[in-house]
């Protein structure tokens, strides 16, 4: 399970509840992270060339990319480059979200990389052209979510200035779903209610993911052998990040 950071714990939260006798490798690029600032010929090079590493030392049976901004950018390369592994990717839950939107005014929480996708912007010509769709790529909010998860106090003026751009009313509607596209932003979903300006249904797309690994895989009648393990690519997690991977039973 790959991810920029440890936003992705999201993801294996739910894939552990499904998978019970399965174990996780977990792996966030924090040698990388965030990936906002990287030119994308770099970054999908970097991605391709890490993968090609993890894949020999670690030889999973299904790779699920928990980061909608390494997916939406790497995740056909990725397939391209590794043609007998089965990849899972993370893309913004548009199409529910159009599914369920009553006020057809719906906004994508995202990073600027996602937001400037050509991916998700196909996504929503696809699946979403009845519906106003915001884009709204946050600079800081996955730095400030990697904070948070750490058990960091964030001043709520600065998450709501984050996520207020979410909020649209127009002729008499009002934006009633937020699609939550980058796997950290679960993590801060009770303060995002908290500080939203009125209610709206928080789109997680953590189990969607989960599910769609689990079917990939054959159903294990045991538990398997091993551990659940984390790796950072730094080499270098703070004594913070390694309590939190602890917690989340993972050895660093």
């Amino acid at each position: 399970m790959f991810d920029s950071g440890i936003g992705g714990l999201t993801v294996l939260r739910e894939a552990r509840v499904l998978m019970p006798a399965r174990h996780f490798t977990y792996v966030a690029d924090d040698a990388g992270f965030p990936y906002g600032g990287w030119e994308e010929p770099a970054l999908k090079a970097h991605i391709i060339a890490l993968f090609r590493r993890l894949l020999s030392d670690h030889d999973p049976e299904i790779c699920v990319i928990a980061c909608n901004t390494a997916f939406t950018l790497v995740g056909a390369d990725l397939r391209a480059a590794f043609p007998e592994m089965p990849f899972v990717g993370t893309v913004p839950a548009i199409k529910p979200a159009a599914e369920r939107t009553r006020s057809g005014l719906v906004s994508v929480l995202a990073t600027p990389g996602t937001v400037k996708r050509a991916y998700t912007r196909g996504l929503i010509d696809s699946f979403a052209s009845q519906c106003e769709v915001q884009l709204v790529g946050s600079e800081n909010l996955a730095r400030m979510a990697e904070a948070y998860i750490r058990g960091e106090t964030l001043a709520d003026d600065a998450v709501r200035a984050e996520i207020m751009p979410c909020f649209v009313e127009e002729g008499g509607r009002k934006t009633d779903i937020v699609v939550l596209a980058c796997t950290h932003y679960p993590f801060m979903a009770n303060l995002f209610r908290k500080l939203a300006p009125w209610p709206v249904d928080w789109l997680d797309p953590a189990e969607a993911i989960a599910r769609q690994a689990c079917r990939l895989v054959p159903p294990l009648e045991a538990m398997a052998p091993g551990e659940d393990i984390a790796i950072f690519t730094s080499g270098r997690p703070d004594f913070a990040t390694r309590r939190l991977m602890q917690g989340f039973g993972l050895r660093v």
